[in-house]
């Protein structure tokens, strides 16, 4: 027997947003969903291959595989915005590339990636100076403070967890980062702090961190978040998320 049936419209008519996860990372969708009301937005996973370790080679290596995972997305999907989630990838690969690679495969879809939102972030927020904190390796975390000097950014202090591996830098604990935070933002010259890495537990302790500062904090997965949401024409404004979203593209 043949059903009769009606169509309507599908969580992907909505303001839709598409998120391109490294398989190692365990902590973005987490703090994604805290962000990203689903009455306000529909979020779509992909995951796209990398290595257990955080290091030059295996970021470089994710370049031919996002075509793949952002072809992943439903085919039905309205999709606004693409974002790749990846900073230290973005910075090695190029932030440009990562946009022609999601581009090739959904043209006149805006896409970001953490870098690309970070440096709108301090640009929105006024911030030229900046503490730098990172889980990463010497060579990543070089590769990284390159691409946001050549923005304008100057780093007056610098600090690293100085681990590889991803699952350990899961699982550093939000005190930990807290305490870190503080003490690489603390001097007088540091106009704010950005915590690189998608991986890192770091949207509860935000407003902790900037209130015992009384300065931004900015993290990668909190960027990213607020700059898809302003390219798809919705600003986010969570309480008690940081000052970023107080911020207007």
């Amino acid at each position: 027997m043949a059903l009769d049936f009606e169509t309507g419209q599908g969580w992907g008519d909505a303001t839709a947003l598409g998120l391109v996860i490294l398989q190692a990372d365990e902590t973005i969708e987490v703090e994604f969903r805290q962000l990203m009301a689903p009455e306000l937005f529909t979020l779509y996973h992909s995951r796209v291959p990398s290595g257990v370790e955080v290091t030059g080679e295996t970021l470089a290596r994710m370049e031919a595989e996002i075509p793949t995972a952002v072809g992943l997305f439903p085919a039905g999907a309205n999709l606004d915005v693409v974002g790749y989630a990846c900073t230290s990838g973005a910075a090695v690969i190029g932030e440009d590339r990562v946009g022609e690679l999601i581009q090739s495969i959904h043209p006149g879809v805006a896409a970001t990636n953490p870098l690309t939102a970070v440096k709108a972030a301090l640009r929105a927020l006024g911030v030229r100076r900046i503490g730098f904190l990172t889980p990463y390796v010497a060579e990543v975390s070089l590769t990284m403070r390159g691409r946001l000097e050549d923005d304008g950014v100057a780093i007056t202090e610098f600090g690293s967890f100085e681990q590889s591996e991803e699952a350990l830098v899961a699982r550093i604990t939000p005190a930990s980062i807290l305490e870190a935070i503080v003490q690489v933002g603390a001097g007088p010259d540091c106009e704010g702090i950005f915590v690189a890495c998608t991986n890192l537990r770091t949207l509860d302790i935000l407003a902790e961190a900037e209130a015992r500062l009384n300065k931004p904090v900015i993290s990668s997965t909190q960027a990213l978040a607020w700059h898809m949401a302003c390219l798809a024409g919705r600003p986010l404004q969570p309480a008690g998320r940081g000052r970023l979203f107080d911020a207007i593209l």
